[in-house]
C-alpha cells in the first residue's frame, strides 16, 4: 500500500515554502508522525535547512549512488535504473533525502519521455523514468513506514515539477499577498487539471499494453494531485505600501482559488478568513526567523538560552501552536 504524498507548489518564488515545509516536518515528527521529507528543488533550499554546509558538501562531493535525489535518478538518463537514496535521519520519525543542484539536468529526460509515454511500444521505459520520484519516495517510506510523505519544489512549471506533481496526492498552495501569486494560482489552476488528465491518459495506455503484463510487479502513482488548501504569508508590512495594496489582493485569494483550481463558481462575499480552503495565514515571526537559522532548529524550539527571550518567548509559543493548528487542519484532510 502506498503512502500519502503531500506536495508544496506555488508558481511565485519567495513565498517562503521550504520554511514552511521545515517547520511543518518537525511539528508532524513532534506529534508522534514518522514523516519523510524529498527535496525536489534544484535550488535545494530545504535541504539547506536540514544539513550544514559541511554535510551537503560532503554529499555533492563524495561518489555514493544516490546520496541525492538527483543521483538517484541519474543512472535513468544512461539506460541505467533508479539508485536507492539512503535516507538521512535527522530526529526520530523524520528523515530526508536530500536535494541536489543537479537535479536541474533531469528535465530534458523527463521532456522526452513524456512523449514516448503515449507510444504503443516500449512503454516501460518511459514510464519508469517518468514516475521515478514516486518510486523512490514509496520505496524510502516504506523503510522508515512513513505515515506521510513531504515533497518541496521549486516555481515554475517544467518537466521536473510535473514528474513531481503526478507523484502527489495532495496538493498544497502557498501563496503571498500580491498579484504575482494572484497570477501564478490561475495559470497553475489549468494546468494542474491538464497535468491530472493527460497522466490519466499515460497510465490508461500502460494498463492496455502487453509490457503491463510482463511486469505486474510495477505500480504507477494515481496523480491524484488534488488540492486541498492554501494559505498565505502575512504581509510585513513596507513603508511604500499601504495596508490596502496587501488587503486588495488578499480578498481576491478565496474567488481565485475556486475558479481557477477548483473549476467552481465562488461564493459571493468570500474571505480568507471564513474560506475552508485557507489553512493558515503565516506570520512573518521576524527576528525569529534568523535566530533559528543561526541555533539551526525550528522557531518553535528556540529557548531563552538561544535568545528567546521577553517578547520573542510569547512569539515561540504563538509559533508552535498555529504550526500544530495547520498540521491538524492538514491530517484531516489527508485522513478524510
Amino acid at each position: 500500500m502506498s503512502k500519502p504524498v503531500l506536495t508544496f507548489f506555488s508558481n511565485r518564488g519567495g513565498v517562503g515554502q521550504s520554511l514552511l515545509i521545515y517547520h511543518l516536518a518537525w511539528t508532524l515528527a513532534d506529534m508522534g508522525k514518522s514523516v519523510l521529507i524529498a527535496d525536489l528543488d534544484p535550488q535545494a533550499n530545504l535541504t539547506a535547512a536540514f544539513l550544514d554546509e559541511n554535510e551537503i558538501e560532503e554529499l555533492w562531493s563524495g561518489s555514493q549512488p544516490g546520496a541525492t535525489i538527483s543521483r538517484a535518478v541519474k543512472p535513468l538518463a544512461g539506460g541505467g535504473d533508479i539508485a536507492r537514496p539512503p535516507l538521512r535521519r535527522i530526529a526520530p520519525g523524520l528523515h530526508l533525502i536530500p536535494g541536489d543542484v543537479e537535479l536541474s539536468g533531469f528535465e530534458e529526460t523527463l521532456s522526452a519521455e513524456w512523449l514516448h509515454g503515449m507510444g504503443e511500444h516500449n512503454l516501460y521505459r518511459p514510464m519508469r523514468t517518468l514516475s521515478a520520484f514516486w518510486q523512490i519516495l514509496q520505496a524510502g517510506a516504506g523503510e522508515i513506514d512513513a505515515d506521510v510523505i513531504m515533497i518541496d519544489i521549486g516555481p515554475g512549471l517544467g518537466a521536473i515539477n510535473r514528474s513531481a506533481l503526478i507523484a502527489a496526492d495532495f496538493v498544497v498552495i502557498p501563496l503571498d499577498a500580491d498579484l504575482f501569486s494572484l497570477q501564478g494560482l490561475k495559470y497553475f489552476g489549468s494546468t494542474l487539471r491538464s497535468w491530472r488528465s493527460l497522466w490519466a491518459k499515460r497510465v490508461e495506455n500502460w494498463h492496455s499494453s502487453n509490457e503491463a503484463k510482463e511486469y505486474p510487479d510495477f505500480h504507477l502513482p494515481r496523480g491524484a494531485m488534488q488540492p486541498i488548501g492554501y494559505l498565505y504569508q502575512q504581509p510585513s508590512f513596507r513603508l511604500d505600501r499601504s495596508v490596502k495594496a496587501y488587503d486588495r489582493w488578499i480578498k481576491r485569494i478565496p474567488v481565485v482559488y475556486r475558479e481557477a483550481v477548483l473549476n467552481e463558481q465562488p461564493s459571493s462575499g468570500m474571505l480568507p478568513e471564513n474560506d475552508p480552503c485557507c489553512l493558515a495565514t503565516i506570520k512573518p515571526y521576524r527576528s525569529l526567523i534568523p535566530m533559528a537559522q543561526e541555533h539551526r532548529k525550528p522557531i518553535f524550539k528556540l529557548t531563552s538560552a538561544d535568545g528567546a527571550i521577553g517578547s520573542h518567548a510569547g512569539a515561540v509559543q504563538d509559533a508552535r501552536r498555529d504550526f500544530r493548528n495547520l498540521a491538524g487542519k492538514m491530517l484531516a484532510k489527508i485522513e478524510a
